[in-house]
């Protein structure tokens, strides 16, 4: 169960909301040779009740997006929170995803952003979302060696040193989640769902996570202990999903993204 300083995150509609105030959350993500990274996140974040999705991304991502899910809008705009870097490798266009961080007031870096980031700007409430291998290259690029096997063996350690060299929240994925501050405050979530380990499921988590802090936006900025119960919460009904959707068989990730929506439904009641 979630504690309830996180169940409160979950906000349900009011009569009185609009598309806009429930938050948008923008997407820049996906690529020719990852393209379902798009989905996946786009559909995790829709599945939190997010208000619109904005995406922004190669043009045929987008089309195979809009088959997927008409609701997204490919038009830019603004945002409350943007996701950057799912799906995208090193040779793909990073020009967008600079852009939208340095304009953002909240993001989340995810895979590709990882690589090309320089940390010197970016949006005030800003979380990184390395597994143990991608936090081993960026910590190797801004010089500090660390072999994919040390940042497993300690990923606290390791999580607490790249969150104070990049200024930005870590979230350190793995079946026992790191979450810390670069001011030293330090979670861990888990043990979760053995079900995330297969393809996409950061994917998923990446676009979770940039709906609830859009919903929760004015709050996140006002307050760190908020954006990392955000964070916190974002894990946690993950792993939630995972298990309820591995109840019907093996899982795949978008089985988790869909399934998002049935674990909110059972603390709405």
């Amino acid at each position: 169960m979630l504690r309830p300083e996180l169940l409160e995150l979950l906000r349900e509609p009011v009569a009185t909301d609009d598309k806009y105030s429930r938050g948008v959350v923008g997407f820049v993500t996906g690529s020719s040779s990852f393209p379902g990274a798009a989905i996946l996140g786009v559909t995790g974040a829709m599945r939190c009740g997010i208000g619109m999705v904005r995406y922004l991304g190669p043009r045929r991502v987008g089309e195979l997006l809009l088959e997927v899910r008409p609701e997204a809008v490919l038009v830019d705009g603004r945002a409350q929170a943007w996701v950057l870097g799912s799906g995208m490798a090193i040779d793909d266009d990073f020009e967008s995803v600079l852009g939208h961080l340095a304009a953002a007031e909240i993001a989340v870096l995810d895979a590709g952003a990882l690589a090309v980031v320089d940390f010197s700007a970016h949006a005030s409430r800003t979380v990184l979302t390395p597994h143990a291998g991608e936090a081993a290259a960026l910590l190797s690029r801004l010089g500090h060696d660390a072999p994919r096997s040390d940042v497993e063996g300690s990923p606290a350690e390791y999580a607490a040193l790249l969150a104070r060299i990049t200024g930005c929240v870590v979230l350190l994925k793995g079946n026992r989640t790191q979450i810390v501050s670069p001011d030293g405050v330090a979670r861990e979530a888990g043990p979760l769902s053995a079900d995330l380990s297969t393809a996409g499921t950061g994917d998923v988590l990446a676009g979770m996570l940039g709906a609830l802090l859009a919903a929760n936006h004015n709050r996140v900025l006002e307050s760190q202990e908020v954006f990392l119960n955000v964070i916190e919460l974002a894990i946690l009904l993950h792993s939630e999903a995972a298990e309820l959707a591995s109840q019907d068989g093996p899982v795949a990730a978008l089985d988790v993204a869909e399934a998002v929506r049935k674990v909110i439904a059972k603390y709405h009641v």
